[in-house]
């Protein structure tokens, strides 16, 4: 080896270059090439997500490349039959048949030298160089210029796999839910955990409360890793936002799952469990698409899987229906919808991963059942898969912590607040003609608060709810400035208020109008 080789060579690999960016690193390795082999040109084109195009990522020489997006499909022109060959192609003349890039017929090329990027035999992209005057590239030429590419491709795998880590993580972690919403009678907790191999995937869980008082869970795995998993996950979970409010079959919004899973990404596969809490939250209505079975705790001690069909997983057959079962949830009873990664070990039959969580699960507070799952079947393994674990417990006696709602103050938000009102007040083992007394008296409260206490930019309404023993209070707030009725016999709202509760008090001040409600209860447990 000569000399002047040695020295080309030392020239792209450098040490001092790693300590670039990969931006950084194109553009010092294209101006070293473009010396080193005296040409006038040179661009690197990476393999873009659809696999079909090499995309301009860095040039020099023609930065127009870059700066007008330039992409070519595989197999077509100069870079495309680079990356579709995988071998290096040299063209001492330059005709119109022979690149599909204009700007490289714009700007005269004569001659041109290109070799693959590969990494682990895979493609990545393509790195060219061109001159202006026709040039006979030489065997050490293109040897030279593979050594670049070798580089290059590295660096930009690298780049890629940490960006698209980076990019999974933090679509994954926003896409679950940062906070679990507040059902009176109803705990929950829940732990995530990355698998180990620094690569994210379609593992995810939502608790969805909706305006009619039924509580929907969803637990679902995609199949695969990565950033692809990622966005496959969120497009489900978005889906069941669309649909939830339509249907409160479980087996009817896995089936719309299901439909918009194989008509946009036909080839992904995805396991899910739907359950759906009825607002008394005496049952549960549950059904699988291929998803482990949720393990249940009783009150008494006792353990086991909840018993269902297990459908088909999403993205398999659409022809075949899905099937619904019930599923009594007395109080005191905890519940675990989990993702296969808590139980599945390689070389370990599943069943000893499922009565590892039978055994550890018990029907306590969702915190310390979340603790307990995840120091047994976990502990201080590094897990391979993604986990997901959520428990649900209801309570087991009357619940009399307070509850706060803040809706806009426009009539569709009376729905909300009386679903919201009803629970509360179930949960504290009210009576149902208190509870509807109860009811009548916000609802009147809060509609005064619409009409009356904001101009057209509008407000809010607060309501709160609290236990003073035999008591129930209600308190209904605004911070508006209240305006004259319209119309005739109004304000009838205030006389039926007083007639169905013990106490009602309007207080008005410059920050707003606070109506207080106070109800006596009579049924069990108050007396």
């Amino acid at each position: 080896m000569t000399s002047d080789q040695l020295r080309r060579i030392e020239a792209v690999t450098d040490a001092g270059l790693a300590h670039l960016e990969v931006e950084e690193l194109y553009i010092e390795l294209l101006d070293r090439v473009r010396e080193l082999l005296s040409v006038d040109t040179a661009a690197v084109l990476l393999l873009g997500p659809s696999k079909r195009y090499v995309e301009a990522v860095a040039a020099r020489g023609l930065e127009e490349e870059v700066r007008q997006g330039v992409r070519i499909p595989l197999g077509r022109g100069f870079a495309g039959r680079i990356a579709a060959q995988k071998q290096p192609v040299v063209i001492e003349h330059v005709s119109h048949s022979d690149v599909l890039n204009p700007i490289l017929r714009d700007k005269g090329i004569r001659s041109l030298l290109g070799v693959p990027l590969l990494c682990g035999g895979e493609l990545v992209g393509v790195l060219h160089v061109g001159t202006l005057t026709p040039r006979r590239f030489a065997d050490a030429d293109v040897q030279l210029l593979q050594l670049v590419a070798d580089r290059v491709a590295l660096a930009a795998q690298a780049t890629s796999s940490k960006a698209e880590r980076t990019a999974a993580n933090v679509l994954q972690r926003s896409l679950l839910p940062s906070d679990l919403p507040i059902v009176p009678g109803l705990e929950f907790a829940a732990r995530y955990v990355p698998g180990g191999n620094g690569r994210v995937g379609g593992d995810w869980y939502d608790v969805i409360h909706l305006p009619s008082g039924w509580l929907c869970i969803v637990v679902g795995d995609v199949v695969g890793c990565g950033l692809p998993a990622a966005v496959t996950m969120g497009r489900l979970r978005s889906t069941v936002y669309a649909y939830v409010l339509e249907s409160h079959d479980p087996a009817d919004l896995l089936t719309r799952l299901d439909r918009q899973l194989q008509y946009f990404q036909p080839d992904v596969m995805a396991t899910a469990l739907c359950a759906m809490v009825e607002p008394s939250h005496d049952r549960m209505l549950i059904s699988s698409a291929g998803h482990p079975p949720p393990i249940a705790a009783m009150a008494d001690r006792s353990t086991a899987f909840v018993t269902l069909r297990n459908d088909l997983p999403l993205g398999v057959d659409g022809s075949r229906g899905r099937s619904t079962s019930t599923v009594a949830f007395p109080p005191g009873a905890a519940v675990g919808f989990y993702t296969d990664g808590l139980v599945e070990r390689r070389g370990i039959s599943l069943d000893v991963g499922l009565d590892r969580l039978r055994r550890a699960m018990f029907a306590g507070p969702p915190d310390s059942v979340c603790a307990r799952v995840m120091l047994q079947l976990i502990g201080g393994e590094t897990v391979r898969d993604d986990v997901a674990l959520l428990v649900l417990r209801r309570s087991d006696g009357p619940s009399h912590e307070p509850l706060d709602i803040t809706e806009p103050a426009v009539p569709s938000s009376l729905r909300t607040i009386r679903n919201a009102t009803r629970q509360w007040l179930t949960g504290v083992g009210a009576e149902p003609d208190e509870i509807g007394d109860v009811l009548v008296a916000v609802g009147e409260a809060c509609t005064n608060v619409i009409e009356h206490a904001y101009g057209p930019r509008g407000g809010s309404v607060s309501v709160h709810l609290t236990v003073e023993t035999p008591h129930v209070v209600a308190t209904v707030c605004d911070t508006g400035r209240w305006r004259p009725a319209h119309g005739r016999n109004r304000g009838r709202g205030v006389l039926l208020m007083k007639g169905l509760a013990d106490e009602v008090r309007i207080e008005r001040k410059d920050t707003g109008t606070e109506v207080l409600i106070r109800k006596a209860l009579a049924g069990e447990g108050w007396r």
